[in-house]
């Protein structure tokens, strides 16, 4: 009788295929932002960066993209790759705060604590001072600017905090 319960609930194949199903292409989609945005927040920036690529294919080099592109490139360490993707961003949408997080998040990482905490200054603007995130990070790049001989190595070591959206804070490493 358990015999019989079990093989009831075991669903079988009508062509008894041992491969795995192939794409259905009028398939619901997935939103490779999303994911990518996940994988950011799970530290997987490799991962992150490949949904981010297939995100672009779809949806074209959007501001959006370009920021996550960046970001991701930025949670790897390749900050040539980084720098251009953030910078395009902010060109091709003034108006977006995350853009300008983003790239100060990049200016502290690079050491560039004056220009960092003018593009924080702009997200906060544009953000009108709601973001809690944009605020930690300008107090953040302030600090260092006030006080640049207390900045050792060790304390330059940051990992990248996601807030939501694709905006992310700067953390201290914890050691």
């Amino acid at each position: 009788m358990v015999l019989a319960m079990v093989a009831s609930c075991t669903e079988t194949s009508s062509t008894d295929d041992p491969f795995a199903p192939g794409l259905d292409p009028d398939g619901p989609t997935v939103d490779e932002v999303a994911v990518g945005n996940r994988l950011m927040a799970a530290g997987e920036y490799e991962l992150a960066l490949e949904s981010f690529t297939r995100a672009a294919l779809q949806q074209g080099m959007t501001p959006q993209i370009l920021t996550s592109l960046g970001t991701a490139n930025l949670g790897l360490r390749r900050i040539g790759q980084a720098e251009p993707l953030l910078r395009r961003a902010i060109e091709d949408d003034p108006e977006w705060p995350v853009a300008w997080n983003n790239l100060g998040v990049f200016l502290v990482e690079t050491g560039e604590y004056s220009e960092a905490a003018q593009m924080f200054r702009r997200a906060y603007a544009l953000d009108n001072g709601e973001s809690d995130a944009i605020r930690d990070n300008l107090r953040l790049a302030l600090a260092k600017m006030e006080n640049p001989v207390n900045n050792t190595p060790q304390e330059q070591e940051f990992e990248l905090e996601q807030r939501g959206n694709g905006e992310f804070v700067l953390r201290k490493t914890r050691q």
